[in-house]
């Protein structure tokens, strides 16, 4: 049993090393192969090519290297049709994973994407295109299988793994104890993002409403989680030109920060859903590329852009974004959740529900939906449909 994965982000790793184990119950012998990043790696996981080079922040920036990325697709769709895998799965990245899943389903392997596409939200013809490419889709939020069910693709509706990682219950006192924070002190902790063009853009923003918060309210303390040595090295750097902040730089450890913290301000991303999981009161924020925010605009028919409000369906967090994200707009909005106890109680309320609605077991059911496809040999609409009946049939998958 040959499986070739794609993962393009930090993100896609994680959901790739809890497949890969869940795979590995069902099929001992398997190798998996493609491109992935470390943790898929610590399972065997044989990487061609470096996760790093499909990275790419915005719609503006990718044209710079737009040559390159098309370069390793084509490379790799090239070997895989040569040599084909069982199964191949694209795990996010969609820009880059779907053209490569059209041309191997083309070629009579059977594809699956895991992650949906932001397709309810944005550029909603390409859901066309997700039918032509992929014989299953795997959505890790019911309101996506709604949509894909809609317009009758194949889907399968497995739950979200952070939700099943994450206990329900907060744990900030242990969290405080593991990083030797004082259970009393306020802590606000500060997540500009794990992409160096995410830093350029958040980062000195973000150390400003620090000094902000620090002369509205004496006492706070900060926690900075960098993603890597390279971040660090940002992060260092925009120290430098705000002396005396109480802002402590970890190495890593970004659940623990916000499981720690009070309040969470950070960017729009996957970390929006593990703070709502750690049942943390957040503000969002996010700048981007003018040409790429005025692109946004124009494309993205969703209200909210993060995930806790599309899942809630109204405003839990507050989204401050591009010109709107001042050290006085976000500062303000995280003194709010830093003094209303009430309003602390109401969220950890709608998060505990949200949280609950998306732990499912997640990696085993991805896995049980695809081990279904391949186990029924060559991949059509009709066996994609057959493979997440095991999944997503039921009201229970329509919450």
């Amino acid at each position: 049993m040959r499986i070739a994965m794609v993962a393009g982000e930090a993100s896609g790793d994680i959901l790739g090393r809890g497949l890969i184990e869940s795979l590995k119950t069902r099929f001992p012998q398997a190798t998996f192969y493609g491109i992935g990043g470390p943790l898929m790696m610590e399972q065997g996981f044989d990487s061609l090519v470096p996760m790093e080079r499909l990275s790419v922040m915005g719609l503006v920036e990718v044209l710079g290297r737009i040559r390159e990325l098309l370069g390793v697709r084509r490379d790799l769709r090239d070997k895989l049709i040569a040599d084909p895998p069982d199964v191949f799965i694209g795990i996010d990245a969609p820009d880059f994973n779907l053209g490569l899943e059209r041309d191997l389903k083309t070629a009579g392997i059977p594809t699956v994407h895991y992650v949906s596409p932001s397709v309810w939200a944005w550029r909603q013809s390409r859901v066309e295109k997700i039918h032509q490419s992929v014989d299953l889709i795997l959505t890790l939020f019911p309101f996506e299988a709604r949509f894909y069910e809609e317009h009758q693709v194949p889907v399968a509706f497995v739950g979200h793994p952070l939700a099943d990682e994450i206990p329900v219950e907060p744990r900030q006192r242990e969290a405080r104890e593991q990083l030797d924070v004082a259970i009393d002190a306020p802590v606000v902790a500060l997540l500009p993002g794990s992409r160096g063009a995410e830093l350029r853009y958040l980062g000195k923003t973000f150390l400003e409403t620090a000094r902000w918060l620090v002369a509205e309210y004496p006492g706070v303390r900060f926690l900075l989680p960098a993603a890597n040595p390279a971040r660090r090295a940002q992060i260092d750097e925009l120290l430098q030109a705000q002396p005396g902040l109480p802002v402590r730089v970890l190495d890593g450890q970004s659940r623990l920060a916000m499981a720690a913290s009070d309040v969470v301000l950070l960017a729009s991303g996957t970390a929006t859903l593990e703070a709502m999981l750690l049942k943390r009161p957040m503000v969002i924020a996010y700048k981007v590329n003018f040409l790429t925010w005025l692109l946004a605009k124009l494309l993205v028919k969703s209200v909210f852009i993060s995930l806790p409000n599309n899942l809630a369906g109204r405003e839990l967090a507050p989204e401050i974004l591009q010109y709107k994200a001042t050290p006085e707009r976000l500062g303000a909005a995280v003194l709010e959740r830093l003094r209303n106890r009430e309003l602390l109680n109401q969220l950890q309320a709608d998060y505990r529900g949200i949280h609950e609605d998306l732990r499912r077991n997640a990696s085993e059911r991805a896995a049980e939906a695809i081990a279904g496809l391949i186990r029924a040999g060559t991949g059509s609409g009709e066996t994609g449909a057959d493979a997440a009946s095991v999944t997503s049939a039921g009201p229970e998958s329509g919450r």
